[in-house]
């Protein structure tokens, strides 16, 4: 293939043919790329070009580079893990969390106590800066090798006066038996978003650049809709999906007025 002339900046250029190459199954999930030089002479362009596109590529996703390999098209993954985002409670009054996973501990949850920020703050009805007891878990799937990173943030005026104030790294289900022990009828909301991780949220994960996270924040709520507890949790979008079961709430009842 000869020269390309496109606009935009020449590594854009290149990029973007290459891109074309890789959609139109030139080079195929899994399929090696051209080597540098390779890719030189294809394109007529400077090695720091061509180390350009490819790392504009890479941080789009479409390939990984394997050191002392070369650089592959990045194979689709179809998500290995599907996690029922539902919570139930039986008859007797025991709550459950059908996750659909089983996990393991990474190590011991980590207890400690930390503010609010400007996103945790509203969701709990509290302003930036007021203290919460927080606890981190890192687990991970036995079976698919998940990993997920699980955060409870409780308010001390909800802990006040119940056993979350002596055990805050208590884990969710428990959390809610406490909350509806001490009188509260309990409903949850939840957000889910994808970004990009942090470095540190990347390391925890084992999970490759240019792989973006699920962050999901689920708000308990009390008695006259109160924000109770806030939980997050953090996995790779390319190894977790998400399910819902969606129900139909009552209709408020309307009230009759004399006139």
């Amino acid at each position: 293939m000869g020269e390309i002339q496109r606009p935009g900046a020449l590594y854009q250029q290149v990029a973007a043919a290459i891109r074309d190459a890789i959609l139109n199954n030139e080079f195929p999930p899994g399929a090696p790329l051209p080597s540098e030089a390779q890719l030189i002479e294809r394109y007529q362009v400077s090695r720091p070009t061509v180390r350009n596109a490819i790392a504009a590529l890479r941080s789009e996703g479409l390939i990984e580079v394997q050191h002392g390999k070369g650089s592959f098209v990045r194979a689709a993954v179809e998500p290995g893990l599907t996690l029922e985002r539902n919570v139930t409670r039986t008859k007797a009054g025991r709550f459950t969390a059908t996750d659909g996973a089983q996990w393991d501990e990474v190590e011991p949850p980590t207890i400690h106590r930390i503010r609010t920020t400007a996103a945790t703050g509203p969701a709990l009805g509290l302003g930036e800066g007021d203290e919460l007891f927080g606890c981190d878990r890192l687990l991970t799937h036995p079976t698919t090798g998940t990993r997920v990173l699980h955060r409870t943030l409780i308010p001390y005026a909800t802990a006040d006066g119940t056993a979350l104030a002596k055990a805050p790294d208590a884990e969710p289900t428990a959390v809610y038996a406490i909350l509806t022990k001490a009188g509260h009828e309990l409903w949850w909301s939840e957000t889910v978003r994808a970004r990009m991780p942090l470095p540190d949220e990347r390391t925890a994960l084992d999970i490759p650049d240019a792989t973006p996270i699920l962050h999901t924040t689920r708000t308990t709520h009390g008695t006259d809709d109160q924000p109770l507890v806030l939980e997050e949790l953090r996995v790779s979008a390319d190894h977790a999906q998400l399910t819902y079961r969606i129900t139909t709430d009552k209709a408020p009842t309307a009230r009759r007025t004399r006139a």
